[in-house]
């Protein structure tokens, strides 16, 4: 198939509609399929495919050379983006967290391909297991809701629609010549192709990088596990805000907790109603045995944990026995640790490497979780979550 990406502007974005057409007429007639105009272009991490025209260095006025527009590692995350800006933006956040994508499509004005077609190629992407999507418009809604419906239940797609409010429909009008239309309307397209929306571009990359590492909630029930408790709190607030439930454990797991604390194995002080409140007396033995009550509790869905490096009992071991315990089971974890000094930056780097994905908020953990749990019920609607389940982790063990 012939193809030609258009990366230069002055089109439909500044009104110039008659040139953008003309462009669409010819192709057609020759056959040939247009990325663009206005766009990037294609990067694509595993066959080296990169028409990014932006350098990967640049010289400061020091004559130090720096990196400015990094090409991530191979992963398995798309990012589709009408903004040429944003994607490379996402590519540069997404290589500072040394998180990989497998391949990067930006589609600024989008005069032929457009979103929906590049949803379904990435379908069929071996390499690819989630899909980021940034969109300022969608012009062709029902192609866009029949491939969107059809993708989710095989791979999740976050969205990030911007052009929400009539300043931000204005400025998508006169960037990609966008009509952002109602928002109200994105919102219900997107709650029925189960396409996960982000509110912003923190919560965009947050889900993504959930959705990648770990396996989808089975229902909206959720443990906490902490060694310190004003984050637990901050955890528990933020996942009831977004609609999940922190329940008091069960008779049988709360006993469990209660024989540990017998057995000296818990602090007798710690809390186990939930959240789990080790205190910060906690141990890496401590998170080991909490961590595997939840897991064995068949009412709890999910499992936040926020291991705080401060406390003088806790080493870095527990990262490891937390993410041993893990892998014996197929309901989702997430972690958290606050700072941005070099232990919270080593103790979550470990726990991403290690498949947990790790965040420095307890808010930005649970709404991680709740994005695990939107897809994991959408896919239970559709009969479809057994088999997503199977296959991601037949994919995790190879």
């Amino acid at each position: 198939m012939k193809a030609v990406a258009i990366i230069s502007s002055g089109f439909g974005e500044v009104g110039n509609h008659e040139l953008e057409n003309k462009i669409v007429t010819i192709a057609k007639r020759a056959g040939i399929r247009v990325l663009g105009p206005n766009c990037l272009g294609v990067y694509d991490s595993k066959t080296g495919v990169d028409m990014l025209f932006l350098p990967e260095t640049k010289v400061l006025t020091t004559g130090e050379e720096v990196v400015a527009t990094p090409r991530p590692m191979l992963g398995n995350i798309a990012i589709v983006t009408q903004s040429g800006a944003f994607g490379v933006s996402a590519l540069d956040y997404l290589a500072g967290r040394q998180i990989g994508v497998s391949k990067f499509v930006s589609f600024g004005n989008k005069c032929d391909v457009d979103e929906a077609e590049m949803l379904h190629y990435l379908l069929y992407d071996a390499e690819t297991k989630v899909m980021l999507l940034y969109v300022e418009d969608i012009k062709s809604g029902r192609h866009f809701l029949n491939i969107a419906k059809e993708v989710s239940k095989k791979k999740p797609i976050v969205a990030l629609k911007a052009g929400k409010t009539t300043a931000g429909a204005r400025a998508a009008a006169s960037h990609t010549g966008a009509m952002a239309g109602s928002d109200q309307i994105y919102d219900a397209v997107f709650v029925q192709t189960g396409v996960l929306r982000a509110k912003d571009m923190e919560e965009f990359f947050d889900a993504g990088k959930a959705l990648a590492m770990q396996p989808p909630a089975t229902g909206k029930n959720v443990g906490i596990i902490t060694d310190a408790g004003g984050p637990g709190i901050m955890a528990a607030d933020e996942c009831e805000l977004k609609g999940l439930f922190v329940k008091r454990f069960s008779e049988e797991t709360v006993q469990k907790f209660e024989k540990l604390k017998r057995e000296g194995k818990l602090p007798k002080f710690a809390t186990n109603l939930n959240p789990v409140d080790i205190t910060g007396s906690g141990t890496s033995e401590m998170f080991e045995l909490a961590t595997e009550i939840l897991f064995e509790d068949p009412e709890i869905c999910g499992i936040l944990l926020l291991g705080l490096h401060h406390t003088p009992a806790l080493q870095e071991d527990y990262i490891d026995r937390v993410a041993e315990v893990a892998s014996k089971y197929d309901k989702p974890i997430v972690a958290c640790d606050i700072g941005e000094t070099e232990m919270a930056l080593h103790t979550r780097f470990r726990f991403d490497k290690l498949g947990i994905p790790a965040y420095s908020s307890p808010e930005d953990a649970a709404r991680a979780m709740n994005a695990l749990v939107k897809y994991g019920l959408y896919l239970k609607k559709h009969s479809c979550l057994s088999d997503y389940l199977q296959s991601f982790l037949k994919n995790k063990k190879v």
